[in-house]
């Protein structure tokens, strides 16, 4: 990632994450919106500086969705982005404006652990799997071979249930039970893209069948 392509992202998320918070619940002296901004761009900053030395790579393959990305997956993505990113404004209209719910005060702390859990497992992910793209694809020119190491060892695709555990966290976190609703629908498409993926992995990645012989499950280890 180039310098200016790097500071573009350091400065433009955390304004879109102020606009997606603040303009929605309507002011912003939000408290709750202001803890997990906070919360959020020390946990994915941090990420971000250990992704930087242990697999720098990872900016470039995750910088945009890349040539041979299936046309299935284009799909999914058209819904799946805008429900993940409707969490945060559903969240503040409700939390915030309109308190259409009311989240019990203890499950609030568990919003947060479920963010933080999420940040921590895909940052892992990402750190030992140089082949992790937005997009859904067999990465001939890059020599994409099978990566069974870190939380790859227990699930297949670690990076989907860490992403299940940011929707569903980001919701609880704000105090919206509203905000559940796309984090469903992103995660039920979410689940339904693991299942695609993974039959093409088995079907066109060398020694992805045997892999999936040795660690049985997808995305919970005991369930599926």
């Amino acid at each position: 990632m180039s310098r200016r392509t790097a500071i573009t992202y350091a400065i433009g998320l955390p304004l879109a994450l102020l606009v997606l918070i603040f303009l929605p619940a309507g002011t912003i002296a939000w408290r709750p919106g202001w803890v997990l901004l906070f919360v959020l761009i020390l946990a994915f900053g941090a990420s971000g500086l250990v992704l930087a030395w242990v697999n720098p790579v990872i900016y470039r393959a995750r910088s945009r969705i890349q040539p041979g990305t299936k046309s299935w997956d284009k799909s999914l993505l058209a819904f799946i982005l805008p429900a993940m990113t409707a969490v945060l404004p559903v969240a503040a209209l409700d939390a915030g404006r309109f308190h259409w719910s009311q989240v019990p005060a203890w499950w609030v702390p568990g919003g947060y652990i479920a963010v933080l859990a999420g940040i921590a497992v895909t940052g892992w992910a990402q750190a030992v799997n140089p082949f992790f793209e937005p997009g859904v694809r067999i990465q001939a020119e890059r020599h994409q071979r099978v990566i069974d190491s870190g939380p790859y060892r227990f699930v297949r695709h670690p990076g989907y249930i860490a992403a299940l555990f940011l929707f569903i966290g980001m919701a609880l976190a704000l105090g919206s039970f509203w905000a559940l609703v796309p984090a469903a629908l992103a995660s039920a498409l979410l689940v339904l893209r693991t299942a695609w993926e993974d039959r093409l992995l088995r079907s066109e990645l060398a020694g992805y069948d045997d892999y999936a012989r040795r660690v049985r499950w997808r995305l919970v280890p005991g369930l599926w």
